[in-house]
């Protein structure tokens, strides 16, 4: 069994769950891997005691049987730009608040080795999106893929910006708003849900434009098939907007023509039966706790 382990190196509070985790593994023979900043802060508290590292560029293959995440879904986000299109499955132990991706409880840490080794798991494949332009984006490179969502939003103004969309050519409508999410169904718990989009179990073959405080009242979320590819082109009063991949952010200049489409990959995810997709929804959204029943 071969894992690797990764962490921001700011969270103190997961430091004593990792240890828990390699205590459980070293039990089981395993081979690991920790992310080398984290594998760092680990070492200047506890003897680890000597193992492999990996960095984003390099220390990673296919050979992996498991990517375990210690923090909240912002953490999984960027662990995806570790695993890219190497098809290692990856599990969330949650140090941090709502965690829809993020949904191992810490606490249970050492049941992520005992519930693999039995096979109390499934893989789910979950969808992303690319974005690109005339002439690339250099701040995003080789990165050009999200999970949970591409987004189009003012910069440095507080006026609303045009956003020009269309869908496999064909002209749809131009949103008045602060901004445009294009979601992924695993986004769909994201930023996507804050502005009013549906919730999307992760497997189906989906997209989701929400468009972010729309002026005009009738523009809604859509719902459209995932093997669209999307044309944004933005207007506004300032030269330049943003365009952000779950966490990593560009500026871009007004009236350059984006395309967004799925990415030629998926992220393997592990759903371990203890923890499936719709009890998530039930525990972090409250469903069905109304103190009348």
């Amino acid at each position: 069994m071969k894992v690797a382990i990764y962490g921001q190196t700011y969270q103190d509070d997961a430091v004593q769950y990792v240890l828990e985790l390699i205590d459980e593994l070293q039990r089981v023979d395993a081979k690991i891997a920790i992310e080398k900043e984290f594998h760092s802060l680990l070492s200047t508290r506890h003897n680890i005691g000597p193992c492999d590292t990996f960095e984003e560029s390099s220390g990673l293959d296919s050979s992996f049987d498991m990517f375990v995440s210690f923090g909240g879904d912002g953490t999984i986000l960027r662990a995806t730009t570790y695993v890219r299109d190497l098809g290692i499955p990856i599990v969330g132990v949650n140090t941090g608040r709502l965690g829809f991706l993020s949904t191992f409880k810490k606490e249970d840490v050492r049941k992520v080795v005992a519930e693999f080794k039995e096979g109390a798991f499934t893989i789910v494949e979950r969808s992303l999106v690319e974005v690109s332009a005339d002439n690339g984006i250099p701040e995003f490179g080789e990165m050009n893929f999200a999970l949970n969502e591409v987004t189009v939003s003012r910069k440095d103004t507080t006026s609303m910006i045009t956003v020009e969309t269309y869908l496999n050519d064909e002209y749809l409508t131009s949103y008045w708003a602060d901004g445009l999410i294009i979601s992924t169904p695993t986004g769909s718990t994201g930023y996507s849900l804050s502005c009013g989009g549906p919730v999307i179990v992760p497997t189906a073959k989906s997209l989701v434009l929400t468009p972010i405080a729309p002026h005009n009242l009738n523009a809604r979320p859509l719902v459209i098939s995932d093997d669209t590819v999307i044309r944004l082109k933005v207007s506004g009063r300032e030269e330049n907007h943003l365009v952000s991949l779950d966490s990593r952010i560009a500026s871009i200049e007004n009236g350059r023509e984006i395309q967004i489409k799925k990415a030629g990959f998926t992220i393997k995810m592990i759903e371990y039966t203890s923890e499936s997709f719709l009890k998530t929804l039930r525990n972090k959204l409250l469903w069905g706790e109304d103190k009348r029943n």
